[in-house]
């Protein structure tokens, strides 16, 4: 059932706290000089809160793994669409957003439906072409209304329990790179993608297998 799923994904979301990162929150004195870019947009939020910092003083710190890097840059080669739908706004989260050149970007969204709906209408897409990452109930409106439900290991109850496929990985630690290769393989793309993905690394030499 989930294979089937993902055989028509053509577009992948996800969360960031907890999926992209193990969810751990990191708050760190500002560096002198740092723009952020996202200072303006946290502020109109300020008052409300879990939408992230509005100061100059500290900046928000996360980790992310390079295995969800490189598994963004072989979605593409799929011509997968990739991006985010986050509560919190971070200047971190855009930076990594702005590294791994994601096509959607949504930072500050409470209402994660609503942006899905929106992405589904940029991309001229069905809720059956996507797929969706996520680890809290806040993800949920999505996870329900998507083609392919995944959750995380690390992700509550309630979400694990709605998933159509559950990651080997937690967030943090390759999550995404475990559903983007689920939905390559079960699409007969991995193969393929993989081998593009190290041509285009060693583009002079031999990279077939022995």
């Amino acid at each position: 059932m989930a294979k089937e799923r993902a055989q028509k994904i053509k577009l992948l979301l996800f969360d960031v706290d907890g999926v992209l990162t193990d969810g751990k929150i990191w708050i760190f004195p500002a560096p002198a000089a740092t723009e952020q870019t996202t200072l303006e947009h946290a502020a109109g939020e300020r008052g409300r809160g879990g939408f992230g910092l509005a100061s100059r003083e500290y900046i928000e710190g996360k980790g992310f793994n390079a295995h969800d890097g490189t598994a963004i840059s072989l979605g593409r080669l799929a011509d997968i669409k990739m991006g985010l739908i986050t509560k919190r706004i971070s200047e971190t989260v855009a930076l990594r957003a702005r590294d791994l050149r994601l096509d959607h970007v949504y930072q500050g969204i409470q209402d994660k439906l609503t942006a899905f709906e929106e992405i589904l209408n940029k991309e001229q897409l069905r809720p059956e072409q996507a797929a969706y990452v996520g680890d809290d109930v806040i993800d949920l409106p999505v996870m329900r209304n998507c083609g392919l439900a995944i959750a995380v290991p690390n992700g509550r109850e309630e979400v694990k329990h709605e998933a159509h496929f559950i990651t080997q990985h937690t967030g943090g630690d390759g999550a995404l790179r475990d559903a983007v290769e689920y939905i390559l393989k079960a699409q007969g793309q991995w193969e393929r993608v993989m081998e593009a993905y190290i041509s285009e690394r060693s583009p002079n030499k031999s990279t077939s297998p022995p």
